[in-house]
């Protein structure tokens, strides 16, 4: 028993410890405004999103970059609210509306792909309608693009601020996955990424038969592409760790929509081909139900106390370096006051989220989507 826990223990803090050192690895991008050569499609899907397309639209209209070297193709994924009139306000975007073509198990996906096969431009930028994206966004990617010479970008997303427990539970895991993806990508073993905020080649997208493969899955159009251009096109991933370049969304408003979105991006762990991803994803799972049995076991058995105050106390510590720095760079540090009592909750729900996701459906966008 006690060696079980040394070896979960140990695996667990040594791969925080390599994304604290990764992400530190990860060189802070700074906007010197290179002349724009790189051209952009942005692609968004959306469906019933008309509260939130107002805010979308806007920050897409301040974008920085010369407006015929970008166009904006919103995709329609079976709308029922009054997007048209909407969008039609907003005549000074390069913009085009067109409806997805269901073909796939994932709606997402086959928005995307739908919009690629329309796009004019050699680069496609992804975002979803609930973000606001920021004015110099183009011209970092450019930066990048002519800089690295790499072909899949994946960029920093946070939170709007908002006042509750569960926003700030929510903020605090949220901030954890992004530090880990950055992490990741700084010890060349990129993990996860965000598609509310990436950009990719459209040649090598087709080049690798995009999302084939994954289709059946509902989610996942970010890091199962993210997988396969990084196995296709080795040391081609990059993450652009740049304030300018944070997109910003909502967290999810209720605690029956945070649970679905959870379970949803846990289900999708198991179809990952990255050894070192079902690694990680393993060991957050076992070290957060080792802490649940411990508590139990001490309740019985005092002397299991000792050993539940010592991981949880590490695990405390070394989760919170990597939390803390993540904060830090996003400028959302405002949930920080609330990591001692979340870290006490946080066990219960990732191993609930976890096991649920391998057994139950959830869902998105209205929609049902079975395991």
């Amino acid at each position: 028993m006690i060696l079980i826990l040394a070896i979960i223990s140990i695996l667990y803090f040594t791969i925080i410890v390599f994304f604290i050192i990764g992400f530190n690895k990860v060189e802070i991008i700074n906007n010197h405004k290179l002349k724009p050569q790189h051209t952009f499609s942005i692609i968004i899907p959306f469906r019933n999103e008309a509260k939130n397309l107002p805010n979308l639209l806007n920050s897409l209209s301040k974008i920085n970059y010369p407006i015929n070297l970008f166009e904006v193709i919103l995709v329609n994924d079976e709308s029922e609210d009054n997007y048209q009139q909407i969008i039609s306000t907003y005549k000074n975007l390069n913009l085009r509306v067109i409806n997805s073509k269901r073909q796939t198990g994932s709606p997402k996906k086959d928005a995307i792909n739908t919009a690629i096969k329309s796009s004019k431009h050699n680069w496609i930028v992804a975002s979803d309608a609930d973000c606001e994206v920021p004015p110099n966004w183009l011209q970092l990617f450019n930066r990048v693009i002519e800089k690295e010479k790499v072909l899949f970008i994946s960029a920093p997303v946070k939170f709007k601020k908002q006042n509750s427990f569960l926003f700030h539970f929510q903020n605090l895991n949220f901030i954890s996955l992004i530090g880990s993806s950055i992490g990741s990508f700084g010890i060349q073993k990129p993990i996860m990424c965000n598609g509310a905020n990436l950009c990719y080649n459209k040649e090598s997208f087709l080049k690798i038969n995009g999302f084939h493969g994954n289709s059946k899955i509902a989610s996942g159009d970010d890091v199962f592409l993210m997988e396969k251009m990084n196995s296709s096109f080795p040391k081609s991933t990059y993450f652009l760790k740049s304030k300018e370049a944070i997109v910003k969304t909502k967290a999810e408003n209720n605690l029956v929509n945070f649970c679905n979105q959870q379970v949803r991006w846990a289900g999708k762990s198991t179809a990952y081909n990255s050894f070192f991803s079902k690694i990680v994803g393993i060991s957050v799972l076992l070290i957060n139900v080792i802490l649940i049995l411990l508590l139990i076991s001490a309740i019985t058995t005092p002397v299991y106390w000792k050993y539940l105050i010592i991981i949880f106390s590490l695990k405390l510590f070394i989760d919170f370096i990597l939390i803390n720095k993540t904060a830090k760079f996003l400028s959302n540090t405002l949930s920080l006051k609330y990591y001692l009592i979340t870290s006490v909750f946080y066990p219960f729900f990732i191993t609930i989220t976890g096991i649920s996701s391998l057994f139950i459906s959830y869902k998105w966008k209205g929609r049902q989507f079975k395991k």
